[in-house]
């Protein structure tokens, strides 16, 4: 070993008694050779550093015995490996990084800078720090290394351990907002370079804090913990999945831009999350909503992505919850105009812009009506009736949702009181409005306040007040039906179902939601032997059934034949003002007739907006009348050809391969060559888009989707060979 440490040190030290040539005023203690090699094995011993050394081939041909101690083998059985062999690059991690360099280093026979390596040679792996010196003979060969090395694994432990908690979330061990922000600003740079596509998603928990509220923060820890687990089974190994909030979540999607395959993929997450959970052998039901941006499409870094995914997530609460959507340019139009609606909702009430519609629910048999469903509408001063789907959602959200609750149960109690006979009105009742303390004390003074008849009352309950805690619920149903009123419960069937609460409840009505009676009469539909099933179940339970959404006579006869004992829906009427639902009482004109279509068909989305239409090198402007996933009705070109060929640009870079199947004079119908999918509302979209990519290649600059650079690059609108005439056309 003396040889080798002479040779670490710096080759060959004079003997004692050696002078330089130039006399020394004064002798100097000397330090010969072997001083030094016994100071290095002391070092060695000592465990503060180890000494290594390879041959010109790059294999081991030294190591500090203790070191082979410290690995777990003898030093013989380690020297003649290469050193990548023994010495392993760290990989994974914010570690990664030092795989390259230290390999690098090694190929150009660089002096190796201080890394760290993995050693997995024997029981237990360690982490070292080593550093090296190139060695060259007298004719300047490089010969091999001289180098050092310690143990770091302590340190290098909790270095990792400290870096893992600050880009891991310490509660689900999914990547915190700082990674996941870290790795999309770093995918989103790496994938404009090689034109590549991302897609995110954002899944917010909806009625997550109930659940905290009802069953405390350790339930609802458990509960996320969960939660993330599922994700991860459902979303595959293939994503970065990450908890960037208190309930929220963010996926990366990398090389996806197929809406038809993320909105799939949004379903199963929305359905997946929306099973029941048991928590300390208690049920909690949540569900969730997903909002989902692509880029190049939607944005081009980390900052615009996101915030378009925001977006999109906002409008999908925003829907009723429990719902996806895709980004859009008209988002951010429709977020202002939330906000607007949030303003001025709170003073609805002291306005007096709010009133109730009823909508009849009649008898099966003699179609003469039973039941009235209060639904609250928006009478706005300036904006006129604004739809329930739009300020429900922010109601609930700001929480003002109690207050109109409490004051549509009162109108309605005193519109009852003022009509003729013994119509029963039926309520909606929010599950926050189902969970405050005080709820049954408010339904019991407005009870006394207006003098109605509890029986003529019925509360509609979603089986989303089954969250949290089971004990309470069914004491409030019992302190219900104790004040004498109605309970029914809505939506039946929407994912939340348990045959636990239908036999404990005190129901006195089953709602069959709308989803399953429309289309129950299509050949591929299975939605008649589910309303069978639920027919045969309430009656059992000696509850009514009530098919809501009725809109066609087919529809009517299926769900008659089901057995089915009330109707809901537009073929009998929609909501009307409470003074033509008591006009109507007055004049005994209680049978409501069926009038409507004779069969269910496809929805098709009456429509009247300016799109562009691209035949040959010309583009038209034509406008779309309505819209199905197959295909369209579309106006504005004369004469046009059975079977012209066209590309529809139906906007935010959506364009539609289209034959054209009818014609008539200015107005074609024409069949998609690819179907369209839903937008995850109650809308229309195409899998693919126009990539900013192909406008780039165009010459313009790499941005997200525009319709004015779609359009420069689709057509000639000044052409003057065009094949067809344009016409004006107007709403009609």
């Amino acid at each position: 070993m003396s040889g080798f440490l002479s040779r670490l040190t710096g080759g060959q030290t004079k003997e004692a008694g050696q002078q330089d040539e130039a006399s020394a005023p004064a002798p100097v203690p000397t330090f010969n050779h072997a001083s030094r090699a016994r100071l290095l094995e002391s070092l060695e011993n000592s465990n503060l550093g180890w000494f290594w050394a390879s041959d010109a081939d790059g294999r081991l041909v030294y190591i500090s015995q203790p070191a082979a101690q410290r690995i777990g083998k003898p030093a013989e059985e380690i020297t003649g490996r290469a050193i990548t062999q023994v010495f392993l690059p760290i990989e994974g991690g914010e570690d990664s990084g030092h795989e390259r360099p230290f390999k690098f280093q090694l190929a150009a026979r660089n002096s190796i800078k201080p890394v760290t390596v993995l050693l997995d040679l024997g029981k237990t792996k360690s982490w070292w720090e080593i550093a090296g010196v190139p060695q060259t003979d007298a004719e300047g060969n490089f010969t091999g290394y001289h180098g050092i090395a310690r143990d770091v694994s302590d340190t290098y432990e909790s270095k990792r351990d400290a870096e893992k908690m600050s880009r891991y979330d310490s509660l689900t061990g999914l990547a915190n907002r700082h990674r996941m922000t870290q790795q999309l600003a770093a995918t989103l740079t790496a994938f404009k370079v090689s034109k590549r596509s991302c897609a995110i998603m954002l899944i917010d928990l909806d009625r997550f804090k109930q659940v905290n509220d009802t069953m405390g923060h350790p339930a609802g820890d458990e509960l996320l913990k969960q939660v993330s687990a599922r994700l991860k089974r459902i979303l595959g190994e293939d994503i970065e999945l990450g908890r960037i909030g208190g309930d929220e979540f963010q996926v990366i999607m990398p090389d996806q831009d197929d809406r038809g395959v993320l909105g799939d993929d949004a379903k199963r997450v929305i359905q997946m999350v929306s099973q029941p959970y048991s928590i300390n052998g208690m049920r909690a039901v949540i569900g969730c909503s997903v909002g989902i941006a692509v880029a190049p499409f939607d944005g081009i870094d980390e900052e615009e992505l996101v915030k378009a995914a925001d977006l999109a997530l906002y409008a999908a609460k925003g829907g009723g919850r429990g719902q996806f959507r895709f980004y859009s340019s008209d988002l951010r139009d429709r977020a202002s105009y939330r906000h607007q609606i949030e303003s001025d909702l709170r003073d609805a009430i002291a306005r007096e812009e709010l009133e109730m519609h009823y909508q009849p629910i009649v008898d099966v048999n003699t179609h003469r009506v039973k039941c009235v469903e209060a639904l609250m509408r928006w009478n706005h001063t300036d904006r006129g009736m604004i739809s329930p789907a739009d300020f429900i959602p922010v109601a609930e959200e700001v929480g003002i949702i109690r207050e109109l609750g409490e004051w549509a149960l009162e109108d309605v109690c005193k519109t009852l009181q003022s009509w003729p006979g013994d119509i029963i009105g039926a309520v909606n009742v929010s599950a926050v409005q189902f969970a405050s303390e005080d709820f049954v004390g408010i339904v019991q003074r407005v009870l006394n306040s207006t003098g109605i008849e509890p029986g003529r009352v019925e509360l509609e309950i979603t089986e989303s007040v089954f969250v949290g805690d089971m004990d309470r619920a069914q004491q409030v149903f019992k302190d219900l039906k104790a004040l004498g009123v109605r309970l029914s419960l809505d939506d039946f069937g929407t994912g939340y179902s348990s045959l636990g609460y239908l036999r404990d409840a005190p129901f006195d009505k089953i709602k069959i939601d709308q989803s399953f009676v429309r289309g129950c009469t299509a050949e591929d539909s299975k939605n008649d032997a589910i309303i069978a099933a639920v027919v045969s179940l309430a009656r059992a339970l000696n509850m009514d059934t009530v098919a809501e959404g009725v809109e066609t006579k087919d529809e009517l006869a299926a769900v008659t034949d089901e057995g089915v004992t009330h109707l809901q829906g537009m073929l009998f009427s929609r909501a009307i003002p409470s003074e033509e639902i008591l006009a109507r009482l007055e004049a005994g004109e209680l049978v409501f007739e069926p009038r409507g279509p004779e069969k269910y068909r496809p929805e098709r989305r009456t429509e009247f907006r300016k799109i562009g239409l691209i035949h040959g090198n010309d583009r038209y402007n034509v406008f779309l009348r309505n819209l199905s996933k197959t295909g369209a009705k579309i106006e504005g070109l004369l004469e046009v050809p059975v079977g012209t060929d066209f590309v529809l640009d139906l906007g935010g870079g959506q364009l539609a391969v289209a034959t054209v199947r009818r014609s008539e004079g200015f107005s074609q119908g024409v069949e998609f060559e690819t179907s369209l999918i839903s937008d995850g509302a109650d809308g229309l979209c195409t899998r693919h888009r126009v990539s900013p990519y192909q406008i780039e290649a165009a010459g313009k600059p790499l941005r997200s989707l525009n319709d004015e650079t779609v359009a420069a690059i689709t057509g000639n609108f000044a052409s003057t060979t065009k094949a067809f005439v344009e016409v004006e056309i107007a709403r009609h």
